[in-house]
């Protein structure tokens, strides 16, 4: 067999990054060796496997299929490496987490288990949900934490923690001196939420469903705490998760609007790619989790 290690890390760099450059920066190559082992990997599977488009390079339909054994192969190949040197599982986990659970849940979980398992890193990229998603299903992550839908058949979607968003407001807000309010009072202020593709949004707007047409435009605002800040102002109100506004709750900055006849509890899910169900780091963050 003529296929190195070497190539198929050089092929699984470029395909994670699809920029020659960071992908050599990132596995410690200059960029002639990495186009070096990328044209003698292509040459002995008598395919190519990227899309050329000038500095970028995508993988083709080849390329894609060949990606996940590929994977395995290295995770296998890292974990023999490790294990016979060291007596605890040990490597890198790419961890993505949707924006709640990645600013205010997942960081102590996290740091909890690094305390445990020295031996293992761990790389945390926070997105939205369909980012994680996506990242998750193109193997760009090796788990994610999510807390919108997700049906994408390739991917386990595995029940984890529940939560709750609430409607909330600034204290001096005049929807604030109500002790309940309905949707027609919803309906008639200005809103601030999450961008379309949030988990928060999705629940949101699938709690309220055909009865929510507010009059004002709404204000999309892609981060959590640009949303509280703004809120703060009295310029409008927003929906987001009990978690993510405890501290401003407590302090008063903030208050919880009760809202009549919706229900906006919702499940937190761990999510992987069914090609890496058997890969022991995931296996034992998963039970930390």
């Amino acid at each position: 067999m003529r296929i190195t290690l070497k190539q198929l890390r050089v092929f699984a760099a470029v395909a994670r990054f699809e920029n020659m450059t960071q992908a050599a920066e990132d596995i410690a190559l200059t960029q002639s060796a990495m186009s070096m082992a990328l044209k003698e990997l292509e040459s002995q599977l008598n395919a190519p496997l990227f899309h050329r488009y000038g500095k970028r390079i995508k993988l083709n339909h080849k390329g894609e299929s060949l990606l996940p054994k590929v994977l395995q192969i290295l995770q296998l190949a890292q974990e023999i490496e490790y294990q016979a040197g060291l007596d605890s599982v040990a490597g890198l986990l790419r961890v993505g987490a949707s924006s709640t659970i990645g600013n205010y849940l997942v960081p102590a979980i996290i740091a909890d288990f690094l305390k445990q398992q020295d031996a293992i890193d761990i790389d945390l990229k926070v997105g939205n949900t369909q980012q994680v998603i996506q990242d998750v299903l193109h193997h760009r992550l090796d788990i994610g934490l999510i807390e919108g839908l997700c049906d994408e058949p390739q991917i386990e979607r595995i029940p984890w923690k529940e939560d709750e968003l609430v409607v909330f407001a600034s204290a001096n807000h005049p929807l604030a001196k109500k002790s309940l309010l309905t949707v027609d009072d919803l309906k008639k202020v200005q809103w601030i939420l999450r961008e379309a593709g949030s988990g928060t949004r999705e629940i949101f707007s699938h709690a309220l469903g055909g009865k929510f047409q507010p009059e004002q435009r709404i204000l999309e605002l892609g981060n959590t705490e640009a949303i509280k800040q703004a809120v703060k102002t009295g310029f409008g109100i927003s929906c987001l998760s009990k978690l993510a506004i405890a501290s401003e709750v407590k302090y008063k900055e903030l208050v919880v609007l009760p809202v009549e006849g919706i229900n906006l509890k919702r499940q937190f899910f761990i999510i992987k790619h069914q090609v890496h169900t058997d890969n022991s780091l995931i296996e034992i963050f998963e039970e930390a989790l």
